[in-house]
């Protein structure tokens, strides 16, 4: 074990402020030993910016460089100057292997065209809760098989393209009702349940998962102290004694209120490398990485184990130099638009059998007027740009709305209009439960079909290839082929 091996930074990942490794940065990378950084979009302007930024990170972090984004597809995509690819769950709902295979191989480009070289993605949650706030659309589906399927089709997809992927979030984020970035989320479900739930896509799926990405849940069954982030017993003694797992395990982001919030952020990363982690993710402010780092330097002298740290210094190497980050500016990821488009026509999917008001017919449209960032999501299309769009096909009344509690449905219906509900929000909202508008636009949570009372089409997100596929549905020129990957 090498000196510089011992810095602190070896064991953690760092996001850094922007687009740009700025000197008090590039300063504080070396200073700790950081040789991992987590991508957001406060880094993303464009190609040529984010390429030179992944160089000047690889220049100064050497060989050992990981890079990485959260990279899945439908909302949580943070470039916005490249083809949106479809949500696991549109890539669930078409039922293609090949196809989700395809797509997560473009994705990778897009991330190898700029040197990014580890992709969060993709997500292994069997989204079993309806009222899921954090999951939903990210899942391929609520079926563990059909999870493991696709699953393994965008593992090779992002193998093929010499990408580093990630499964996430073990040992699995679809069945809470609280979103972890908020609250401290519990499973209550017996070893049986989570065997043939939970557990069975990724368990699966190991052998062929370069890493694993933890969630910050406590699972009861497993281990009724600790979310599995801090878990021994799951990490150490599940993952890598019982199940052989020889790759990487990193850390969701440590900064999520379910761990900040009820632990001390360095006393939380020393938990997690001593649970079995390889890379703790330190995100957040300068001086709350600097705390880790120094909980993390203080530990590496007293409580971790030597050979267990030398252990995840190799797997990072060995991650890092299989897939090394090299950017390939051959590679042209605009040439995938027109596949990307067809991708999310292949998922477009009806519910109770809509028809679709007749084109240049007069209608009114009910939607969102400025839905807002939550989270790890983007922001969906606004009322004014869905209007807009929608007027290629109809004479458009726009009724926006920034709440759905305000909606007034007898009036509404005494326009004597068809009624068209577009639905945007990453949540659903209970003020919705019983609308009935004469058609359903469900451009976000497909699960927003369970409160409105009438037929829809599902989009499974809201990027503009996604809506284009609802136009093309709308005007007749696309039959919807893609079959709900849930119980409705």
């Amino acid at each position: 074990m090498t000196q510089a091996d011992l810095l602190p930074g070896a064991l953690a990942m760092v996001d850094i402020p922007g687009p740009t490794l700025d000197p008090d940065t590039a300063d504080f990378l070396r200073r700790y030993g950081v040789r991992s950084v987590c991508l957001f979009g406060k880094n993303v302007r464009n190609e040529f910016q984010l390429r030179a930024l992944c160089r000047d990170l690889r220049d100064l972090m050497g060989d050992g460089a990981l890079i990485a984004l959260d990279h899945e597809g439908g909302a949580i995509l943070r470039p916005d100057f490249w083809p949106f690819a479809p949500s696991a769950m549109a890539l669930g709902a078409a039922d293609d292997r090949q196809l989700t295979r395809d797509v997560n191989a473009a994705l990778a480009r897009q991330l190898r065209s700029v040197g990014i070289n580890w992709n969060f993605a993709p997500v292994l949650d069997v989204n079993l809760n309806p009222g899921n706030p954090v999951i939903g659309e990210r899942a391929y589906g609520a079926d563990p098989a059909l999870v493991a399927r696709h699953g393994r089709a965008a593992l090779e997809g992002h193998a093929a393209e010499r990408i580093a992927a990630c499964v996430k979030h073990f040992p699995g984020h679809g069945d809470t009702h609280l979103d972890s970035h908020l609250a401290l989320p519990t499973v209550r479900k017996t070893r049986v349940e989570l065997e043939q739930g939970e557990l069975a896509p990724f368990r699966a799926l190991l052998g062929v998962s370069p890493a694993v990405m933890t969630a910050h849940i406590v699972y009861p069954e497993l281990d009724p102290r600790h979310p599995a982030t801090l878990s021994r017993v799951v990490l150490h003694d599940l993952l890598r004694r019982d199940w052989g797992y020889q790759g990487v395990i990193v850390t969701d982001s440590m900064g999520m209120q379910a761990i900040d919030a009820n632990y001390g952020r360095g006393e939380a990363a020393v938990l997690a490398l001593q649970a079995g982690a390889d890379l703790v993710m330190a995100l957040g402010r300068r001086e709350v990485q600097e705390a880790t780092l120094q909980a993390i330097a203080a530990a590496m002298k007293t409580v971790l184990d030597g050979g267990e740290m030398q252990a995840s210094l190799n797997r990072l190497r060995s991650l890092a130099l299989q897939y090394p980050a090299q950017a390939d500016e051959t590679l042209n990821p605009a040439a995938d638009a027109g596949f990307f488009g067809e991708a999310w026509a292949q998922g477009l999917t009806t519910w109770g059998e809509p028809v679709p008001p007749a084109p240049d017919s007069r209608v009114v449209l009910i939607a969102h007027r400025s839905p807002e960032r939550e989270t790890v999501s983007e922001a969906a299309a606004d009322a004014e740009t869905l209007a807009r769009e929608l007027g290629a096909v109809y004479e458009v009344e726009l009724v926006p709305f920034q709440t759905p509690d305000e909606l007034d449905w007898t009036a509404l219906r005494a326009r004597g209009l068809p009624l068209i509900l577009a639905t945007t929000g990453r949540h659903r909202h209970a003020a919705l439960q019983g609308a009935r508008p004469d058609l359903h636009l469900a451009l976000y949570n497909p699960y927003a079909i369970l409160d409105v009372d009438a037929p829809a089409v599902v989009s499974y997100g809201f990027r503009p290839e996604a809506r284009a596929s609802v136009l093309r549905w709308l005007r007749g020129e696309l039959p919807a082929a893609g079959r709900l990957p849930f119980q409705a």
